[in-house]
């Protein structure tokens, strides 16, 4: 917590990924050198590499993952927990917890986003919880409650209570949440990952100041997208 000074690192490859990106190249190798030896001409071959090729290269972008972190006071401060496109900034009520009014900030991924997912916030996890559900499209408005998702309740050092909610898009199929229950969260951990097409959602208590504009792309656990009462 506090004033962290660290420097930006290299990009990785998420774990999320590693087994499908190591399994999808050694097949596209052995059937490539099947087709290689197999027709006198190397058309079928060159084919093959050129959209199994491009498909692995587009799957490898997507599990790419930044080694951040955010230089600067995390006090009050909440940063993007993920890469995106603001695309709700409004007060409105969240029924399943707080039964009042919060601001609300959402942030919706594409495909060609990262998907690790970081915590917005230095503090404690209340509890983690995993819904099942329909997948519409991420950014309509009723993916947020529809779609399958995961609620993680954070509570700040001053006492807010922020509600962090992964949401599974059209294309997004599974959901990965490291947050435990009562396990204390900084700014700068992974919380999860979600593949594909998905959003964020982030509720903040009223009287926090959003830092951030509607189709404001966002970089996460850099870009402050709100201050705290």
């Amino acid at each position: 917590m506090g004033q962290r000074i660290k420097k930006l690192k290299k990009i990785r490859i998420h774990r999320e990924g590693t087994d499908e990106l190591l399994y999808s190249l050694f097949a596209i190798v052995a059937i490539g050198v099947i087709l290689w030896r197999s027709f006198s001409t190397p058309i079928p071959f060159i084919v093959f590499i050129a959209i199994f090729g491009t498909a692995w290269l587009l799957m490898l972008n997507f599990y790419r993952c930044p080694i951040r972190y955010y230089n600067g006071d995390t006090d009050k401060t909440v940063v993007a927990p993920a890469d995106g496109k603001v695309v709700v900034i409004e007060e409105t009520e969240e029924h399943e917890y707080f039964h009042d009014n919060r601001l609300l900030i959402s942030i919706f991924m594409s495909p060609l986003n990262v998907h690790a997912n970081w915590f917005p916030v230095d503090g404690q996890v209340k509890f983690v919880k995993h819904f099942d559900g329909n997948y519409h499209k991420a950014w309509l408005p009723k993916a947020s409650e529809e779609n399958e998702h995961a609620d993680i309740m954070i509570e700040t050092p001053d006492g807010h209570e922020v509600l962090v909610r992964q949401i599974a898009g059209a294309m997004a199929r599974r959901i990965v949440t490291y947050a435990k229950d009562n396990e204390d969260c900084y700014i700068d951990e992974h919380l999860g990952f979600i593949k594909l097409g998905s959003r964020v959602d982030v509720y903040l208590p009223l009287g926090s100041q959003a830092c951030v504009k509607m189709k404001q792309p966002t970089t996460g656990d850099l870009t402050v997208i709100a201050k705290l009462p």
